[in-house]
Formats: structure tokens, C-alpha cells, sequence
């Protein structure tokens, strides 16, 4: 039997992994880079070749189609035979695999559906209605995230405690009534599909007892990203006849604002005989990259603990751009790519990474100024995300109440109980008159066509956007986005969505105002007309289409399981990354870390950090300290780059307070000096000559990058 191709290239731990005959299941703690995927795919091919198990008797799960598609087609090259009746897939679709196969058991029709979200998102805003419940009360939004949360939970209606609060019970009700309706009409969401698997086989013991005996090889890819109910699902096939493999990151798990339990320790507690096999050597980073990566998540408490390393070169230093602003920042980043590009090298070889979906505004405009071509992974160009056209379709609608887009768009958004048939009716009638929408608005409402509840919510819509036309005349473009964003209802509306949504589509909401704060224009007198062209064109030219060749900018979050030859961070700033709201709470600052310790492990050749002195945000500048992160990476790994000027050991990251000379000016480190608008304060760091001089001065209030001949020492 040749074993060449399941052994060959395996390094020491890889084929202890591998070929591992142990009695105890398997936790093989897989550090980023270290060939995980290898190694499930070559377990499975010895499984099947080596030590005979049937393919049948295999029970794999992945998180993507994707990734389940791509294991089967490496096991079936290992083998050179295909593995068709092998069950392997994501955590869903086992699940509805088991439910068609056991629909009658699982009290379900044999032709039931399997809704997604937009199906169930519609579903729940028609059973607001039949219960006589307003939209702007009930968001079906958060609804749906209830629903669904509980259903990861394993809690039916009747189990979900209320504690006597009226607002859970009506919570509860329009959940016990979702309910009842799929089950009448046949249809399943994806949380149902592993809810209803397990209940079924806990209810029904043969059955059960059946897959206990059947599966002997249980597979679990990325174990840190599983849940409560997907942690209840796996236990429910162990038996003292199989056994588990399972791969995970624990340093890697990033998703416990959406459900992802702490399942590595949990699952090490249950079943404390589980041998460990840790993969440490990286195929993909520099040293340099590994050891600033090692140093973040050592400052972690909760984590099993491992190093990675690598038998490659040490490579270049980690360089740090601290720029005067956000717009400072964008442009650096682009100087950064066109280098890159001038080198030789490949567009889609960068990626650019940051924690939030707003950030990617300002680097979008550097990017089209530059010609570069780009794409924003896994997400919308910032003009294009539904809040933002929403808030400009009212824009667009103040300006000009005929334009017949923004009117269908925003005039039951958020829901003000205009229905299909009143739209409806408003389209015939412009049409039949060759009037706009809005015209046959008004119309309707002077000849009282339509129910008094219609003619009510179409006034209060007319009045709405007629009041934020007078109102916005007298505002500045900035205070028109805010007063539009807030009087629409549109902040209300999204900020129901709760959790990692919602804050993205607030902050989202934010930076619009940032960018009409900043928004000049010499081609136009009307500033507002201005902005709005300025964003349609913005939505409709940059991004590069599927098959060309790109930078790709997208969230840390986004960036898991990929990696680039070029890396860049931005916004290394405490207060954006780590998340402000995440400063205060050690468990989700620890979380953060993780983020950043992937985010640096997806850069193979070059890694840049940025972050800003100074940042709009929230429509308004902010001043943070340089991110933790930075200075939790030992000194000589990094060099500093500013403008004319570069440091081998960060000056101000290391804070270093020995005394240190300028000849020139004559300021040392730790000088009281005095500046005309920012009052006392003391030198923490200097840099640079001559008319490039600067320091960073700490005030009473804030620290600063100044030009030493601004200051004067008392």
C-alpha cells in the first residue's frame, strides 16, 4: 500500500495527527497557517485507506459549502476514487439531509421548505400585521434576531423565561405564533433545521442509537466557531464505539457577538481524557509577523497556549504610519499599493483590513483618486450599503419630491403602514396622468381616494418630508444629514436591528455625516445637489468587477481564512481597535486580540499598521492613543515611517521618558512647554529636523503631535 500521498510533506505533529490510532477523541489545536485543512483531508483519505472505515461510517462538518466541497475533492485525489455516500457538510445542510430523510419522525411534511432570511424576515412582518402590532414598536428585525437566538439556545416559546416582563411576553407570543405558522405552512429556517435535529433525536432513541453505531469517525472543522445547539448536536452522535477529531483555533475565535461559545474549554472540561496534538509551525508568515502575533495573544489569559514559528526567513520589520488624520491615513495606504504595484507586484496580492465597515469610506475615495482598482469583500461599497441609500434617497426626495426612485425607496422606510395596494394605487395614477409619485400623492390626498388609515399615513408622510425641506433650508450639509438621519426615523429604525448589525449600520450612519462635514465642492453653488451627484458617482464607478484584478478591502472579520502577500491594518487606534465598547470588559477585549491576532497572521511577506492622530467619527474629531496592540509587539520588530523621516525604535510607541536632545530646538523629552491654544503640557516624544520638527505633547485633556516651533518651552 503506498502512503505517499497521504504522508508526503507532513511535518512531525501533521502526521501524528494524521495517523493517530489513540482510543480518546483528538483536539488538534491548529494555529493559523498550519495546514489544517491537510491535515482533516489526509485523516479522512488514512481513515478510509488505511485503517478501512467505510466512507459511509465518516461524519464530517465544515462551516462553508465551500470549504465541504473542497475537502471532499482533495479526499477523492488522495484516494483517486470518488467518496459520494461520505456525509460530509456544513452544519445546516447534515441537517437537512437528516430531516428529509426523517421528515415524518421530525413531524414535518414530506415537501417542507427551508425558508432564508429574507422568507423569514417577510413572514414575521405579516404576522405583525395579523396580530395588529406596529412595525415601529416591533422591529421584525429584532424579532427575527430573538427567534433566532433562542432557537440556538434550544429554547421553544414555552421555555423561554419572561420574568413577568411585559415586553419578553409579547416577544414570546409573536415567537410561539412563528411558530405555529411554519409548522401549518411547511417551511423550516436554518435555525429550525438543527433545533428540530436534535429534538428528534433526543425523542426518538433508535434512531439516535442508529447514528451512534453508524458514524465511528467524527470530523469537526473550525470547533471554535460552534454554538450552543451545534455543541448539543455533535454530543447527541457520541457513543463508546466512535470517536472525535476536532480542529480549531482557540486564539482564533472571533464570533461571540453572533453566538460562538468558548466550546474548545468547554469540550476539554466534558472529556478530559481528549489528547491534545497542537500545530505550530506556520507555512504561510515571516518570522517577524509570527513573533509580533505571538506577543499580542500572550497578553490573553483564556487560551490553551501555543507558539507558532516558521523554518522560513525572519523578513522585513513590521512598519507603523502614524498619520495626522483619517484622510492622511487613506492617502498613505493607496502610496503604499501604488509602491507595491510599481514593484511589479499583483493588485489582488493586498488586502487592506479594518474593524469597521465605515472605515472603508475614506479609503474608497483615496482609491478612485488613485486609480486604483479595488472591490470591498464579502460587503457593499460604503455608498451602496441600504442604510446610506436610504438616508439619501430622503436627501434626494427634499431637493426634488418628483424624483420616483427616492420616493419607492424611503416612503414606507421605516414602516409607516403604507401598504402594497396604496403604492400600488399612487403608481396607476401617475401613470395614467404622467405625473410624478409625489404629485399623485398630493392628488390623492386633496380628493380623499383612498380609506382614511391610507390618506392618514400618506399626510404624515408628506408632512414629513415637507417639514425636513423648510427645516434643512437653513442647515449647514452636515446638519442636514444628521437632522435627516434622526427626523426620518432611520437611526430609531436601525439601532431596533441590536447587536453587531446594528452598531455597524449606526456607525455606518456616522461617518455619512463625517463625510458631508468634509465634502467641498467648486463645481457647484448648492452644496447639498453637490453631495448627492458626488455620491451616485462614487456608487457607480471604482470597484473593479469579479474577474479583475483588485485590492481588496474588508473587515477583520471578513478576512478569516485568507491570507496576502500585503497586509495593512488601519485604524490601530484604542477606541476603534480595541472597540470602545470592548475597552472596559476583559473577556471582550480578549476577543479583539483575537481579531487583531488574525488580522496579522493573514500578511505573508509585509505587514503596515496605520492608525490617525486625529479621526472624524461620529461627526466629530476624535483623539485616541495609539492601539495597545502596537505597543504589546516587542520594539525591534517594528520601524516607524513618517514623512521625511524614519525610526528604527518608535520613539513615541515606546514612550521611552530618557533624556532626549534636539540640538536644533533645543526641547527635550519631558519638558513643560506651552502652546497658545492647548495651554502646559509635557514632551513625551520628538522626531524629525528643522522645519519638520515635531513633538508629542501631553495637555491636561489630550495628547498631540505638534511642530516644535509652535510651542515654546516655560
Amino acid at each position: 500500500m503506498d502512503l505517499t500521498p497521504i504522508l508526503n510533506h507532513l511535518n512531525d505533529d501533521q502526521r501524528k495527527a494524521v495517523t493517530s490510532e489513540v482510543d480518546s477523541d483528538i483536539m488538534v489545536i491548529a494555529g493559523a497557517g498550519s495546514g489544517k485543512t491537510r491535515v482533516l483531508t489526509r485523516r479522512i483519505a488514512w481513515l478510509i485507506q488505511v485503517m478501512q472505515v467505510p466512507a459511509t461510517a465518516i461524519l464530517a462538518v465544515t462551516f462553508t459549502n465551500k470549504a465541504a466541497h473542497e475537502m471532499r475533492s482533495r479526499v477523492e485525489e488522495l484516494l483517486h476514487m470518488p467518496v459520494r455516500n461520505m456525509w460530509i457538510g456544513t452544519f445546516h445542510g447534515l441537517c437537512h439531509r437528516m430531516l428529509r430523510l426523517h421528515y415524518a419522525d421530525a413531524d414535518l411534511v414530506e415537501n417542507f421548505q427551508v425558508m432564508d432570511s429574507d422568507d423569514q424576515y417577510r413572514l414575521i412582518r405579516r404576522l405583525l400585521k395579523s396580530m395588529g402590532l406596529d412595525e415601529g414598536q416591533w422591529s421584525p428585525k429584532e424579532i427575527q434576531w430573538f427567534i433566532n437566538k433562542k432557537k440556538d439556545d434550544g429554547l421553544r416559546p414555552d421555555k423561554v423565561p419572561h420574568y413577568d416582563n411585559l415586553h419578553t411576553k409579547t416577544l414570546i407570543s409573536i415567537y410561539q405564533n412563528y411558530q405555529t405558522t411554519c409548522e401549518k405552512i411547511g417551511v423550516v429556517d436554518f435555525a429550525e433545521l438543527l433545533l428540530r435535529v436534535c429534538e428528534l433525536l433526543q425523542k426518538h432513541e433508535a434512531l439516535r442509537q442508529h447514528y451512534q453505531r453508524r458514524f465511528k469517525k467524527i470530523l469537526v472543522d473550525e470547533f471554535q466557531d460552534t454554538n450552543q445547539i451545534q455543541y448539543r448536536w455533535l454530543n447527541l452522535f457520541r457513543s463508546e464505539t466512535n470517536d472525535y477529531m476536532l480542529v480549531g483555533d482557540d486564539d482564533q475565535s472571533i464570533y461571540g457577538w453572533r453566538g460562538a461559545s468558548r466550546n474548545i474549554e468547554r469540550y476539554l472540561e466534558d472529556y478530559p481524557q481528549t489528547e491534545i496534538i497542537r500545530l505550530e509551525q506556520n507555512y504561510r508568515s515571516t518570522t517577524t509577523i509570527l513573533q509580533a502575533a505571538n506577543a499580542i495573544i500572550a497578553n490573553n489569559q483564556s487560551r490553551l497556549g501555543k507558539q507558532l514559528w516558521t523554518s522560513g526567513h525572519h523578513g522585513e520589520p513590521i512598519r507603523i504610519y502614524a498619520a495626522y488624520n483619517d484622510l492622511d491615513e487613506a492617502k498613505y495606504v493607496a502610496t503604499i499599493v501604488k509602491k507595491w504595484l510599481q514593484d511589479g507586484n499583483r493588485r489582488d496580492e493586498c488586502a487592506i483590513l479594518y474593524r469597521s465597515n465605515a472605515q472603508s469610506r475614506v479609503l474608497e475615495e483615496a482609491f478612485i483618486q488613485a486609480n486604483i482598482a479595488y472591490r470591498v469583500y464579502g460587503g457593499l461599497r460604503f455608498y451602496e450599503r441600504a442604510e446610506i441609500k436610504d438616508t439619501l434617497a430622503y436627501m434626494r426626495l427634499i431637493v426634488n419630491p418628483n424624483d420616483d426612485s427616492a420616493f419607492e425607496r424611503i416612503i414606507n422606510t421605516p414602516t409607516r403602514g403604507i401598504g402594497h395596494a396604496t403604492l400600488e394605487h399612487l403608481r396607476q395614477l401617475a401613470k395614467t396622468a404622467d405625473i410624478s409619485l409625489w404629485q399623485a400623492c398630493l392628488q390623492v390626498i386633496e380628493t380623499k381616494s383612498l380609506s382614511a388609515r391610507a390618506l392618514n399615513a400618506l399626510e404624515r408622510f408628506v408632512s414629513l418630508i415637507s417639514d425636513m425641506a423648510q427645516t434643512c433650508a437653513e442647515l449647514e450639509l452636515a446638519e442636514i444629514v444628521e437632522h435627516v438621519i434622526h427626523h426620518s426615523g432611520l437611526h430609531f429604525h436601525y439601532q431596533k436591528e441590536k447587536g453587531e448589525k446594528a452598531r455597524t449600520r449606526l456607525e455606518n450612519l456616522d461617518e455619512l455625516v463625517t463625510a458631508a462635514k468634509t465634502f467641498t465642492s467648486e463645481e457647484s453653488s448648492n452644496l447639498l445637489q453637490a453631495f448627492l451627484a458626488n455620491a451616485a458617482l462614487e456608487a457607480g464607478e471604482g470597484q473593479a468587477d469579479e474577474h479583475t484584478d483588485y485590492v481588496q478591502l474588508m473587515t477583520l472579520h471578513s478576512a478569516k481564512g485568507l491570507e496576502f502577500p500585503l497586509v495593512v491594518l488601519t485604524g490601530m487606534e484604542d477606541g476603534l481597535f480595541p472597540h470602545q465598547m470592548c475597552l472596559d470588559e476583559l473577556k471582550q477585549l480578549e476577543e479583539e486580540r483575537r481579531l487583531c491576532y488574525v488580522g496579522i497572521t493573514r500578511a505573508k511577506q509585509q505587514l503596515f499598521m496605520t492608525y490617525a492622530e486625529i479621526r472624524r467619527q461620529h461627526g466629530r474629531e476624535m483623539y485616541h492613543k495609539p492601539s495597545r496592540f502596537i505597543r504589546e509587539i516587542p520594539a525591534e520588530l517594528l520601524e516607524e515611517i513618517r514623512l521625511q523621516t524614519k525610526i528604527s525604535r518608535p520613539v513615541s510607541l515606546a514612550m521611552n521618558t530618557r533624556d532626549y536632545f534636539a540640538a536644533e530646538t533645543a526641547i527635550n523629552i519631558g519638558a513643560h512647554v506651552l502652546h497658545q491654544k492647548f495651554g502646559e503640557g509635557i514632551v513625551m516624544a520628538f522626531e524629525g529636523q528643522g522645519d519638520n520638527a515635531r513633538v508629542q505633547v501631553r495637555f491636561s485633556d489630550q495628547t498631540r503631535w505638534l511642530l516644535a516651533s509652535f510651542v515654546e518651552v516655560v
